[in-house]
């Protein structure tokens, strides 16, 4: 395993004021970076922007409930604080609508980190490259190894993941850990810097099935102020990645704002309309929403996020199912284990377990550890969110792929 330490601090004043001297253009692509003939980006800003929750009324929200196919107007009402009072009624609605399409089934996953070098510094993320954690990046024989570790523990979904960094995590790098995973599972996810559409092509060719990419904010100028350096920089390019991996072959692609970077009903709003619209445009392809909330992370106490209580959080959860209500929905570590079980009652349809977000925790062969990227909050093993799952009357499933 490569590993490395870093002493630098968090917020070294004399890097911010280089960065604030030497800062790019984040609406400017970079060399390199496709840039794509499309709308989408536009028309989900310009829909972020001009998405007032303040002007609806208990009687949209009411109307929303009542409608069987929900617009986005529908799921601007279901956002607002109007339907909070609501809130019992939308989760018995969303929970009905996920019965319906989903049964009582929940897939059941792991993330597997490896590795967590990053070239980006944006400062709610413990992988930011300023930050003094200690970096470390598997081989391929160490990926293996936790792979096989994973694997004995009956899942056949792995969502593999690395730090931003295209010198230590390059393309040929993330497709030899695809095709490792292809030996030991049926589902490969990923959740890597944004590409280029033929590299994902390269790496759906490897093995990979899914791409999730959170877009953090969706608000633009915000996005400026936490993303200082690195090419997560770049808003255009990361909020077009799933549409450049709908073009490489990938079969889904997954959204996700970070709770509480921002005014989490307008990020909300965006992340439904961004899945939304691309759906439209790619019939065939797979919409999944992810709804992390900000966490805490090493090295950083000057975070103060926007606060996103456990209501909030169902309310947005409820609100992606019943707008969207045939999308897989995941919920994180980042929630306790009573949180995520009450979720997943209700309306989510995916849950990880057994997770560490450092590098080579999973085998007992690896000695050298990297640092996590998040503090979790639900350590439950897989055979532990197994059983708890069976206790609420739903069902694990593994796998629910068969390529033929």
């Amino acid at each position: 395993m490569e590993q490395e330490h870093f002493n630098e601090s968090i917020y070294n004043e004399e890097i911010l004021e280089d960065l604030k001297k030497n800062r790019i253009d984040h609406m400017t692509y970079l060399p390199g970076m496709e840039v794509l003939r499309s709308d989408i980006m536009d028309r989900v800003v310009t829909a972020a922007k001009n998405y007032d929750c303040g002007r609806y009324t208990e009687g949209d929200v009411r109307r929303a409930l009542a409608h069987d196919n929900r617009t986005p107007e529908d799921f601007a009402a279901l956002l607002s604080p109007a339907a909070l009072p609501l809130l019992e009624e939308i989760a018995q609605e969303a929970r009905r609508e996920t019965r319906k399409h989903f049964g009582n089934s929940v897939n059941m996953f792991t993330p597997l980190y490896i590795a967590n070098y990053c070239a980006n510094y944006c400062i709610y993320c413990g992988f930011n490259c300023h930050n003094k954690i200690n970096r470390a990046k598997l081989t391929p024989d160490q990926i293996r190894l936790e792979m096989e570790a994973i694997a004995k523990t009956g899942l056949q979904e792995i969502l593999i993941l690395t730090g931003e960094s295209r010198e230590k995590s390059d393309v040929a790098y993330i497709g030899e850990a695809c095709k490792i995973a292809r030996e030991y599972f049926k589902v490969i996810g990923l959740e890597i810097y944004p590409m280029n559409s033929d590299e994902y092509a390269y790496l759906h060719k490897c093995g990979a099935d899914y791409v999730t990419v959170f877009q953090e904010t969706y608000n633009s100028d915000k996005y400026e102020s936490l993303h200082l350096a690195g090419h997560k920089r770049i808003f255009p390019y990361r909020i077009n990645a799933q549409e450049r991996a709908l073009m490489g072959g990938m079969r889904g692609v997954g959204f996700g704002a970070l709770l509480g970077l921002d005014d989490f009903r307008k990020d909300a709003f965006a992340t439904g309309i961004h899945a939304y619209l691309l759906q439209r445009k790619y019939p065939h392809a797979e919409i999944a929403f992810s709804c992390p909330r900000l966490r805490p992370i090493i090295n950083n106490d000057r975070i103060n996020p926007m606060d996103v209580h456990e209501p909030q959080l169902l309310q947005v959860v409820c609100a992606y199912r019943l707008f969207m209500p045939f999308a897989s929905i995941t919920v994180s570590t980042r929630e306790c284990a009573r949180v995520r079980d009450n979720l997943v009652n209700i309306a989510a349809t995916k849950i990880s377990a057994g997770v560490s977000t450092g590098i080579g925790e999973h085998s007992d062969e690896i000695k050298t550890k990297g640092d996590d990227q998040f503090e979790i909050s639900d350590g439950r093993s897989v055979d532990e969110v197994y059983h708890a799952l069976l206790e609420h009357e739903l069902q694990p499933v593994m796998n629910d792929y068969v390529y033929v």
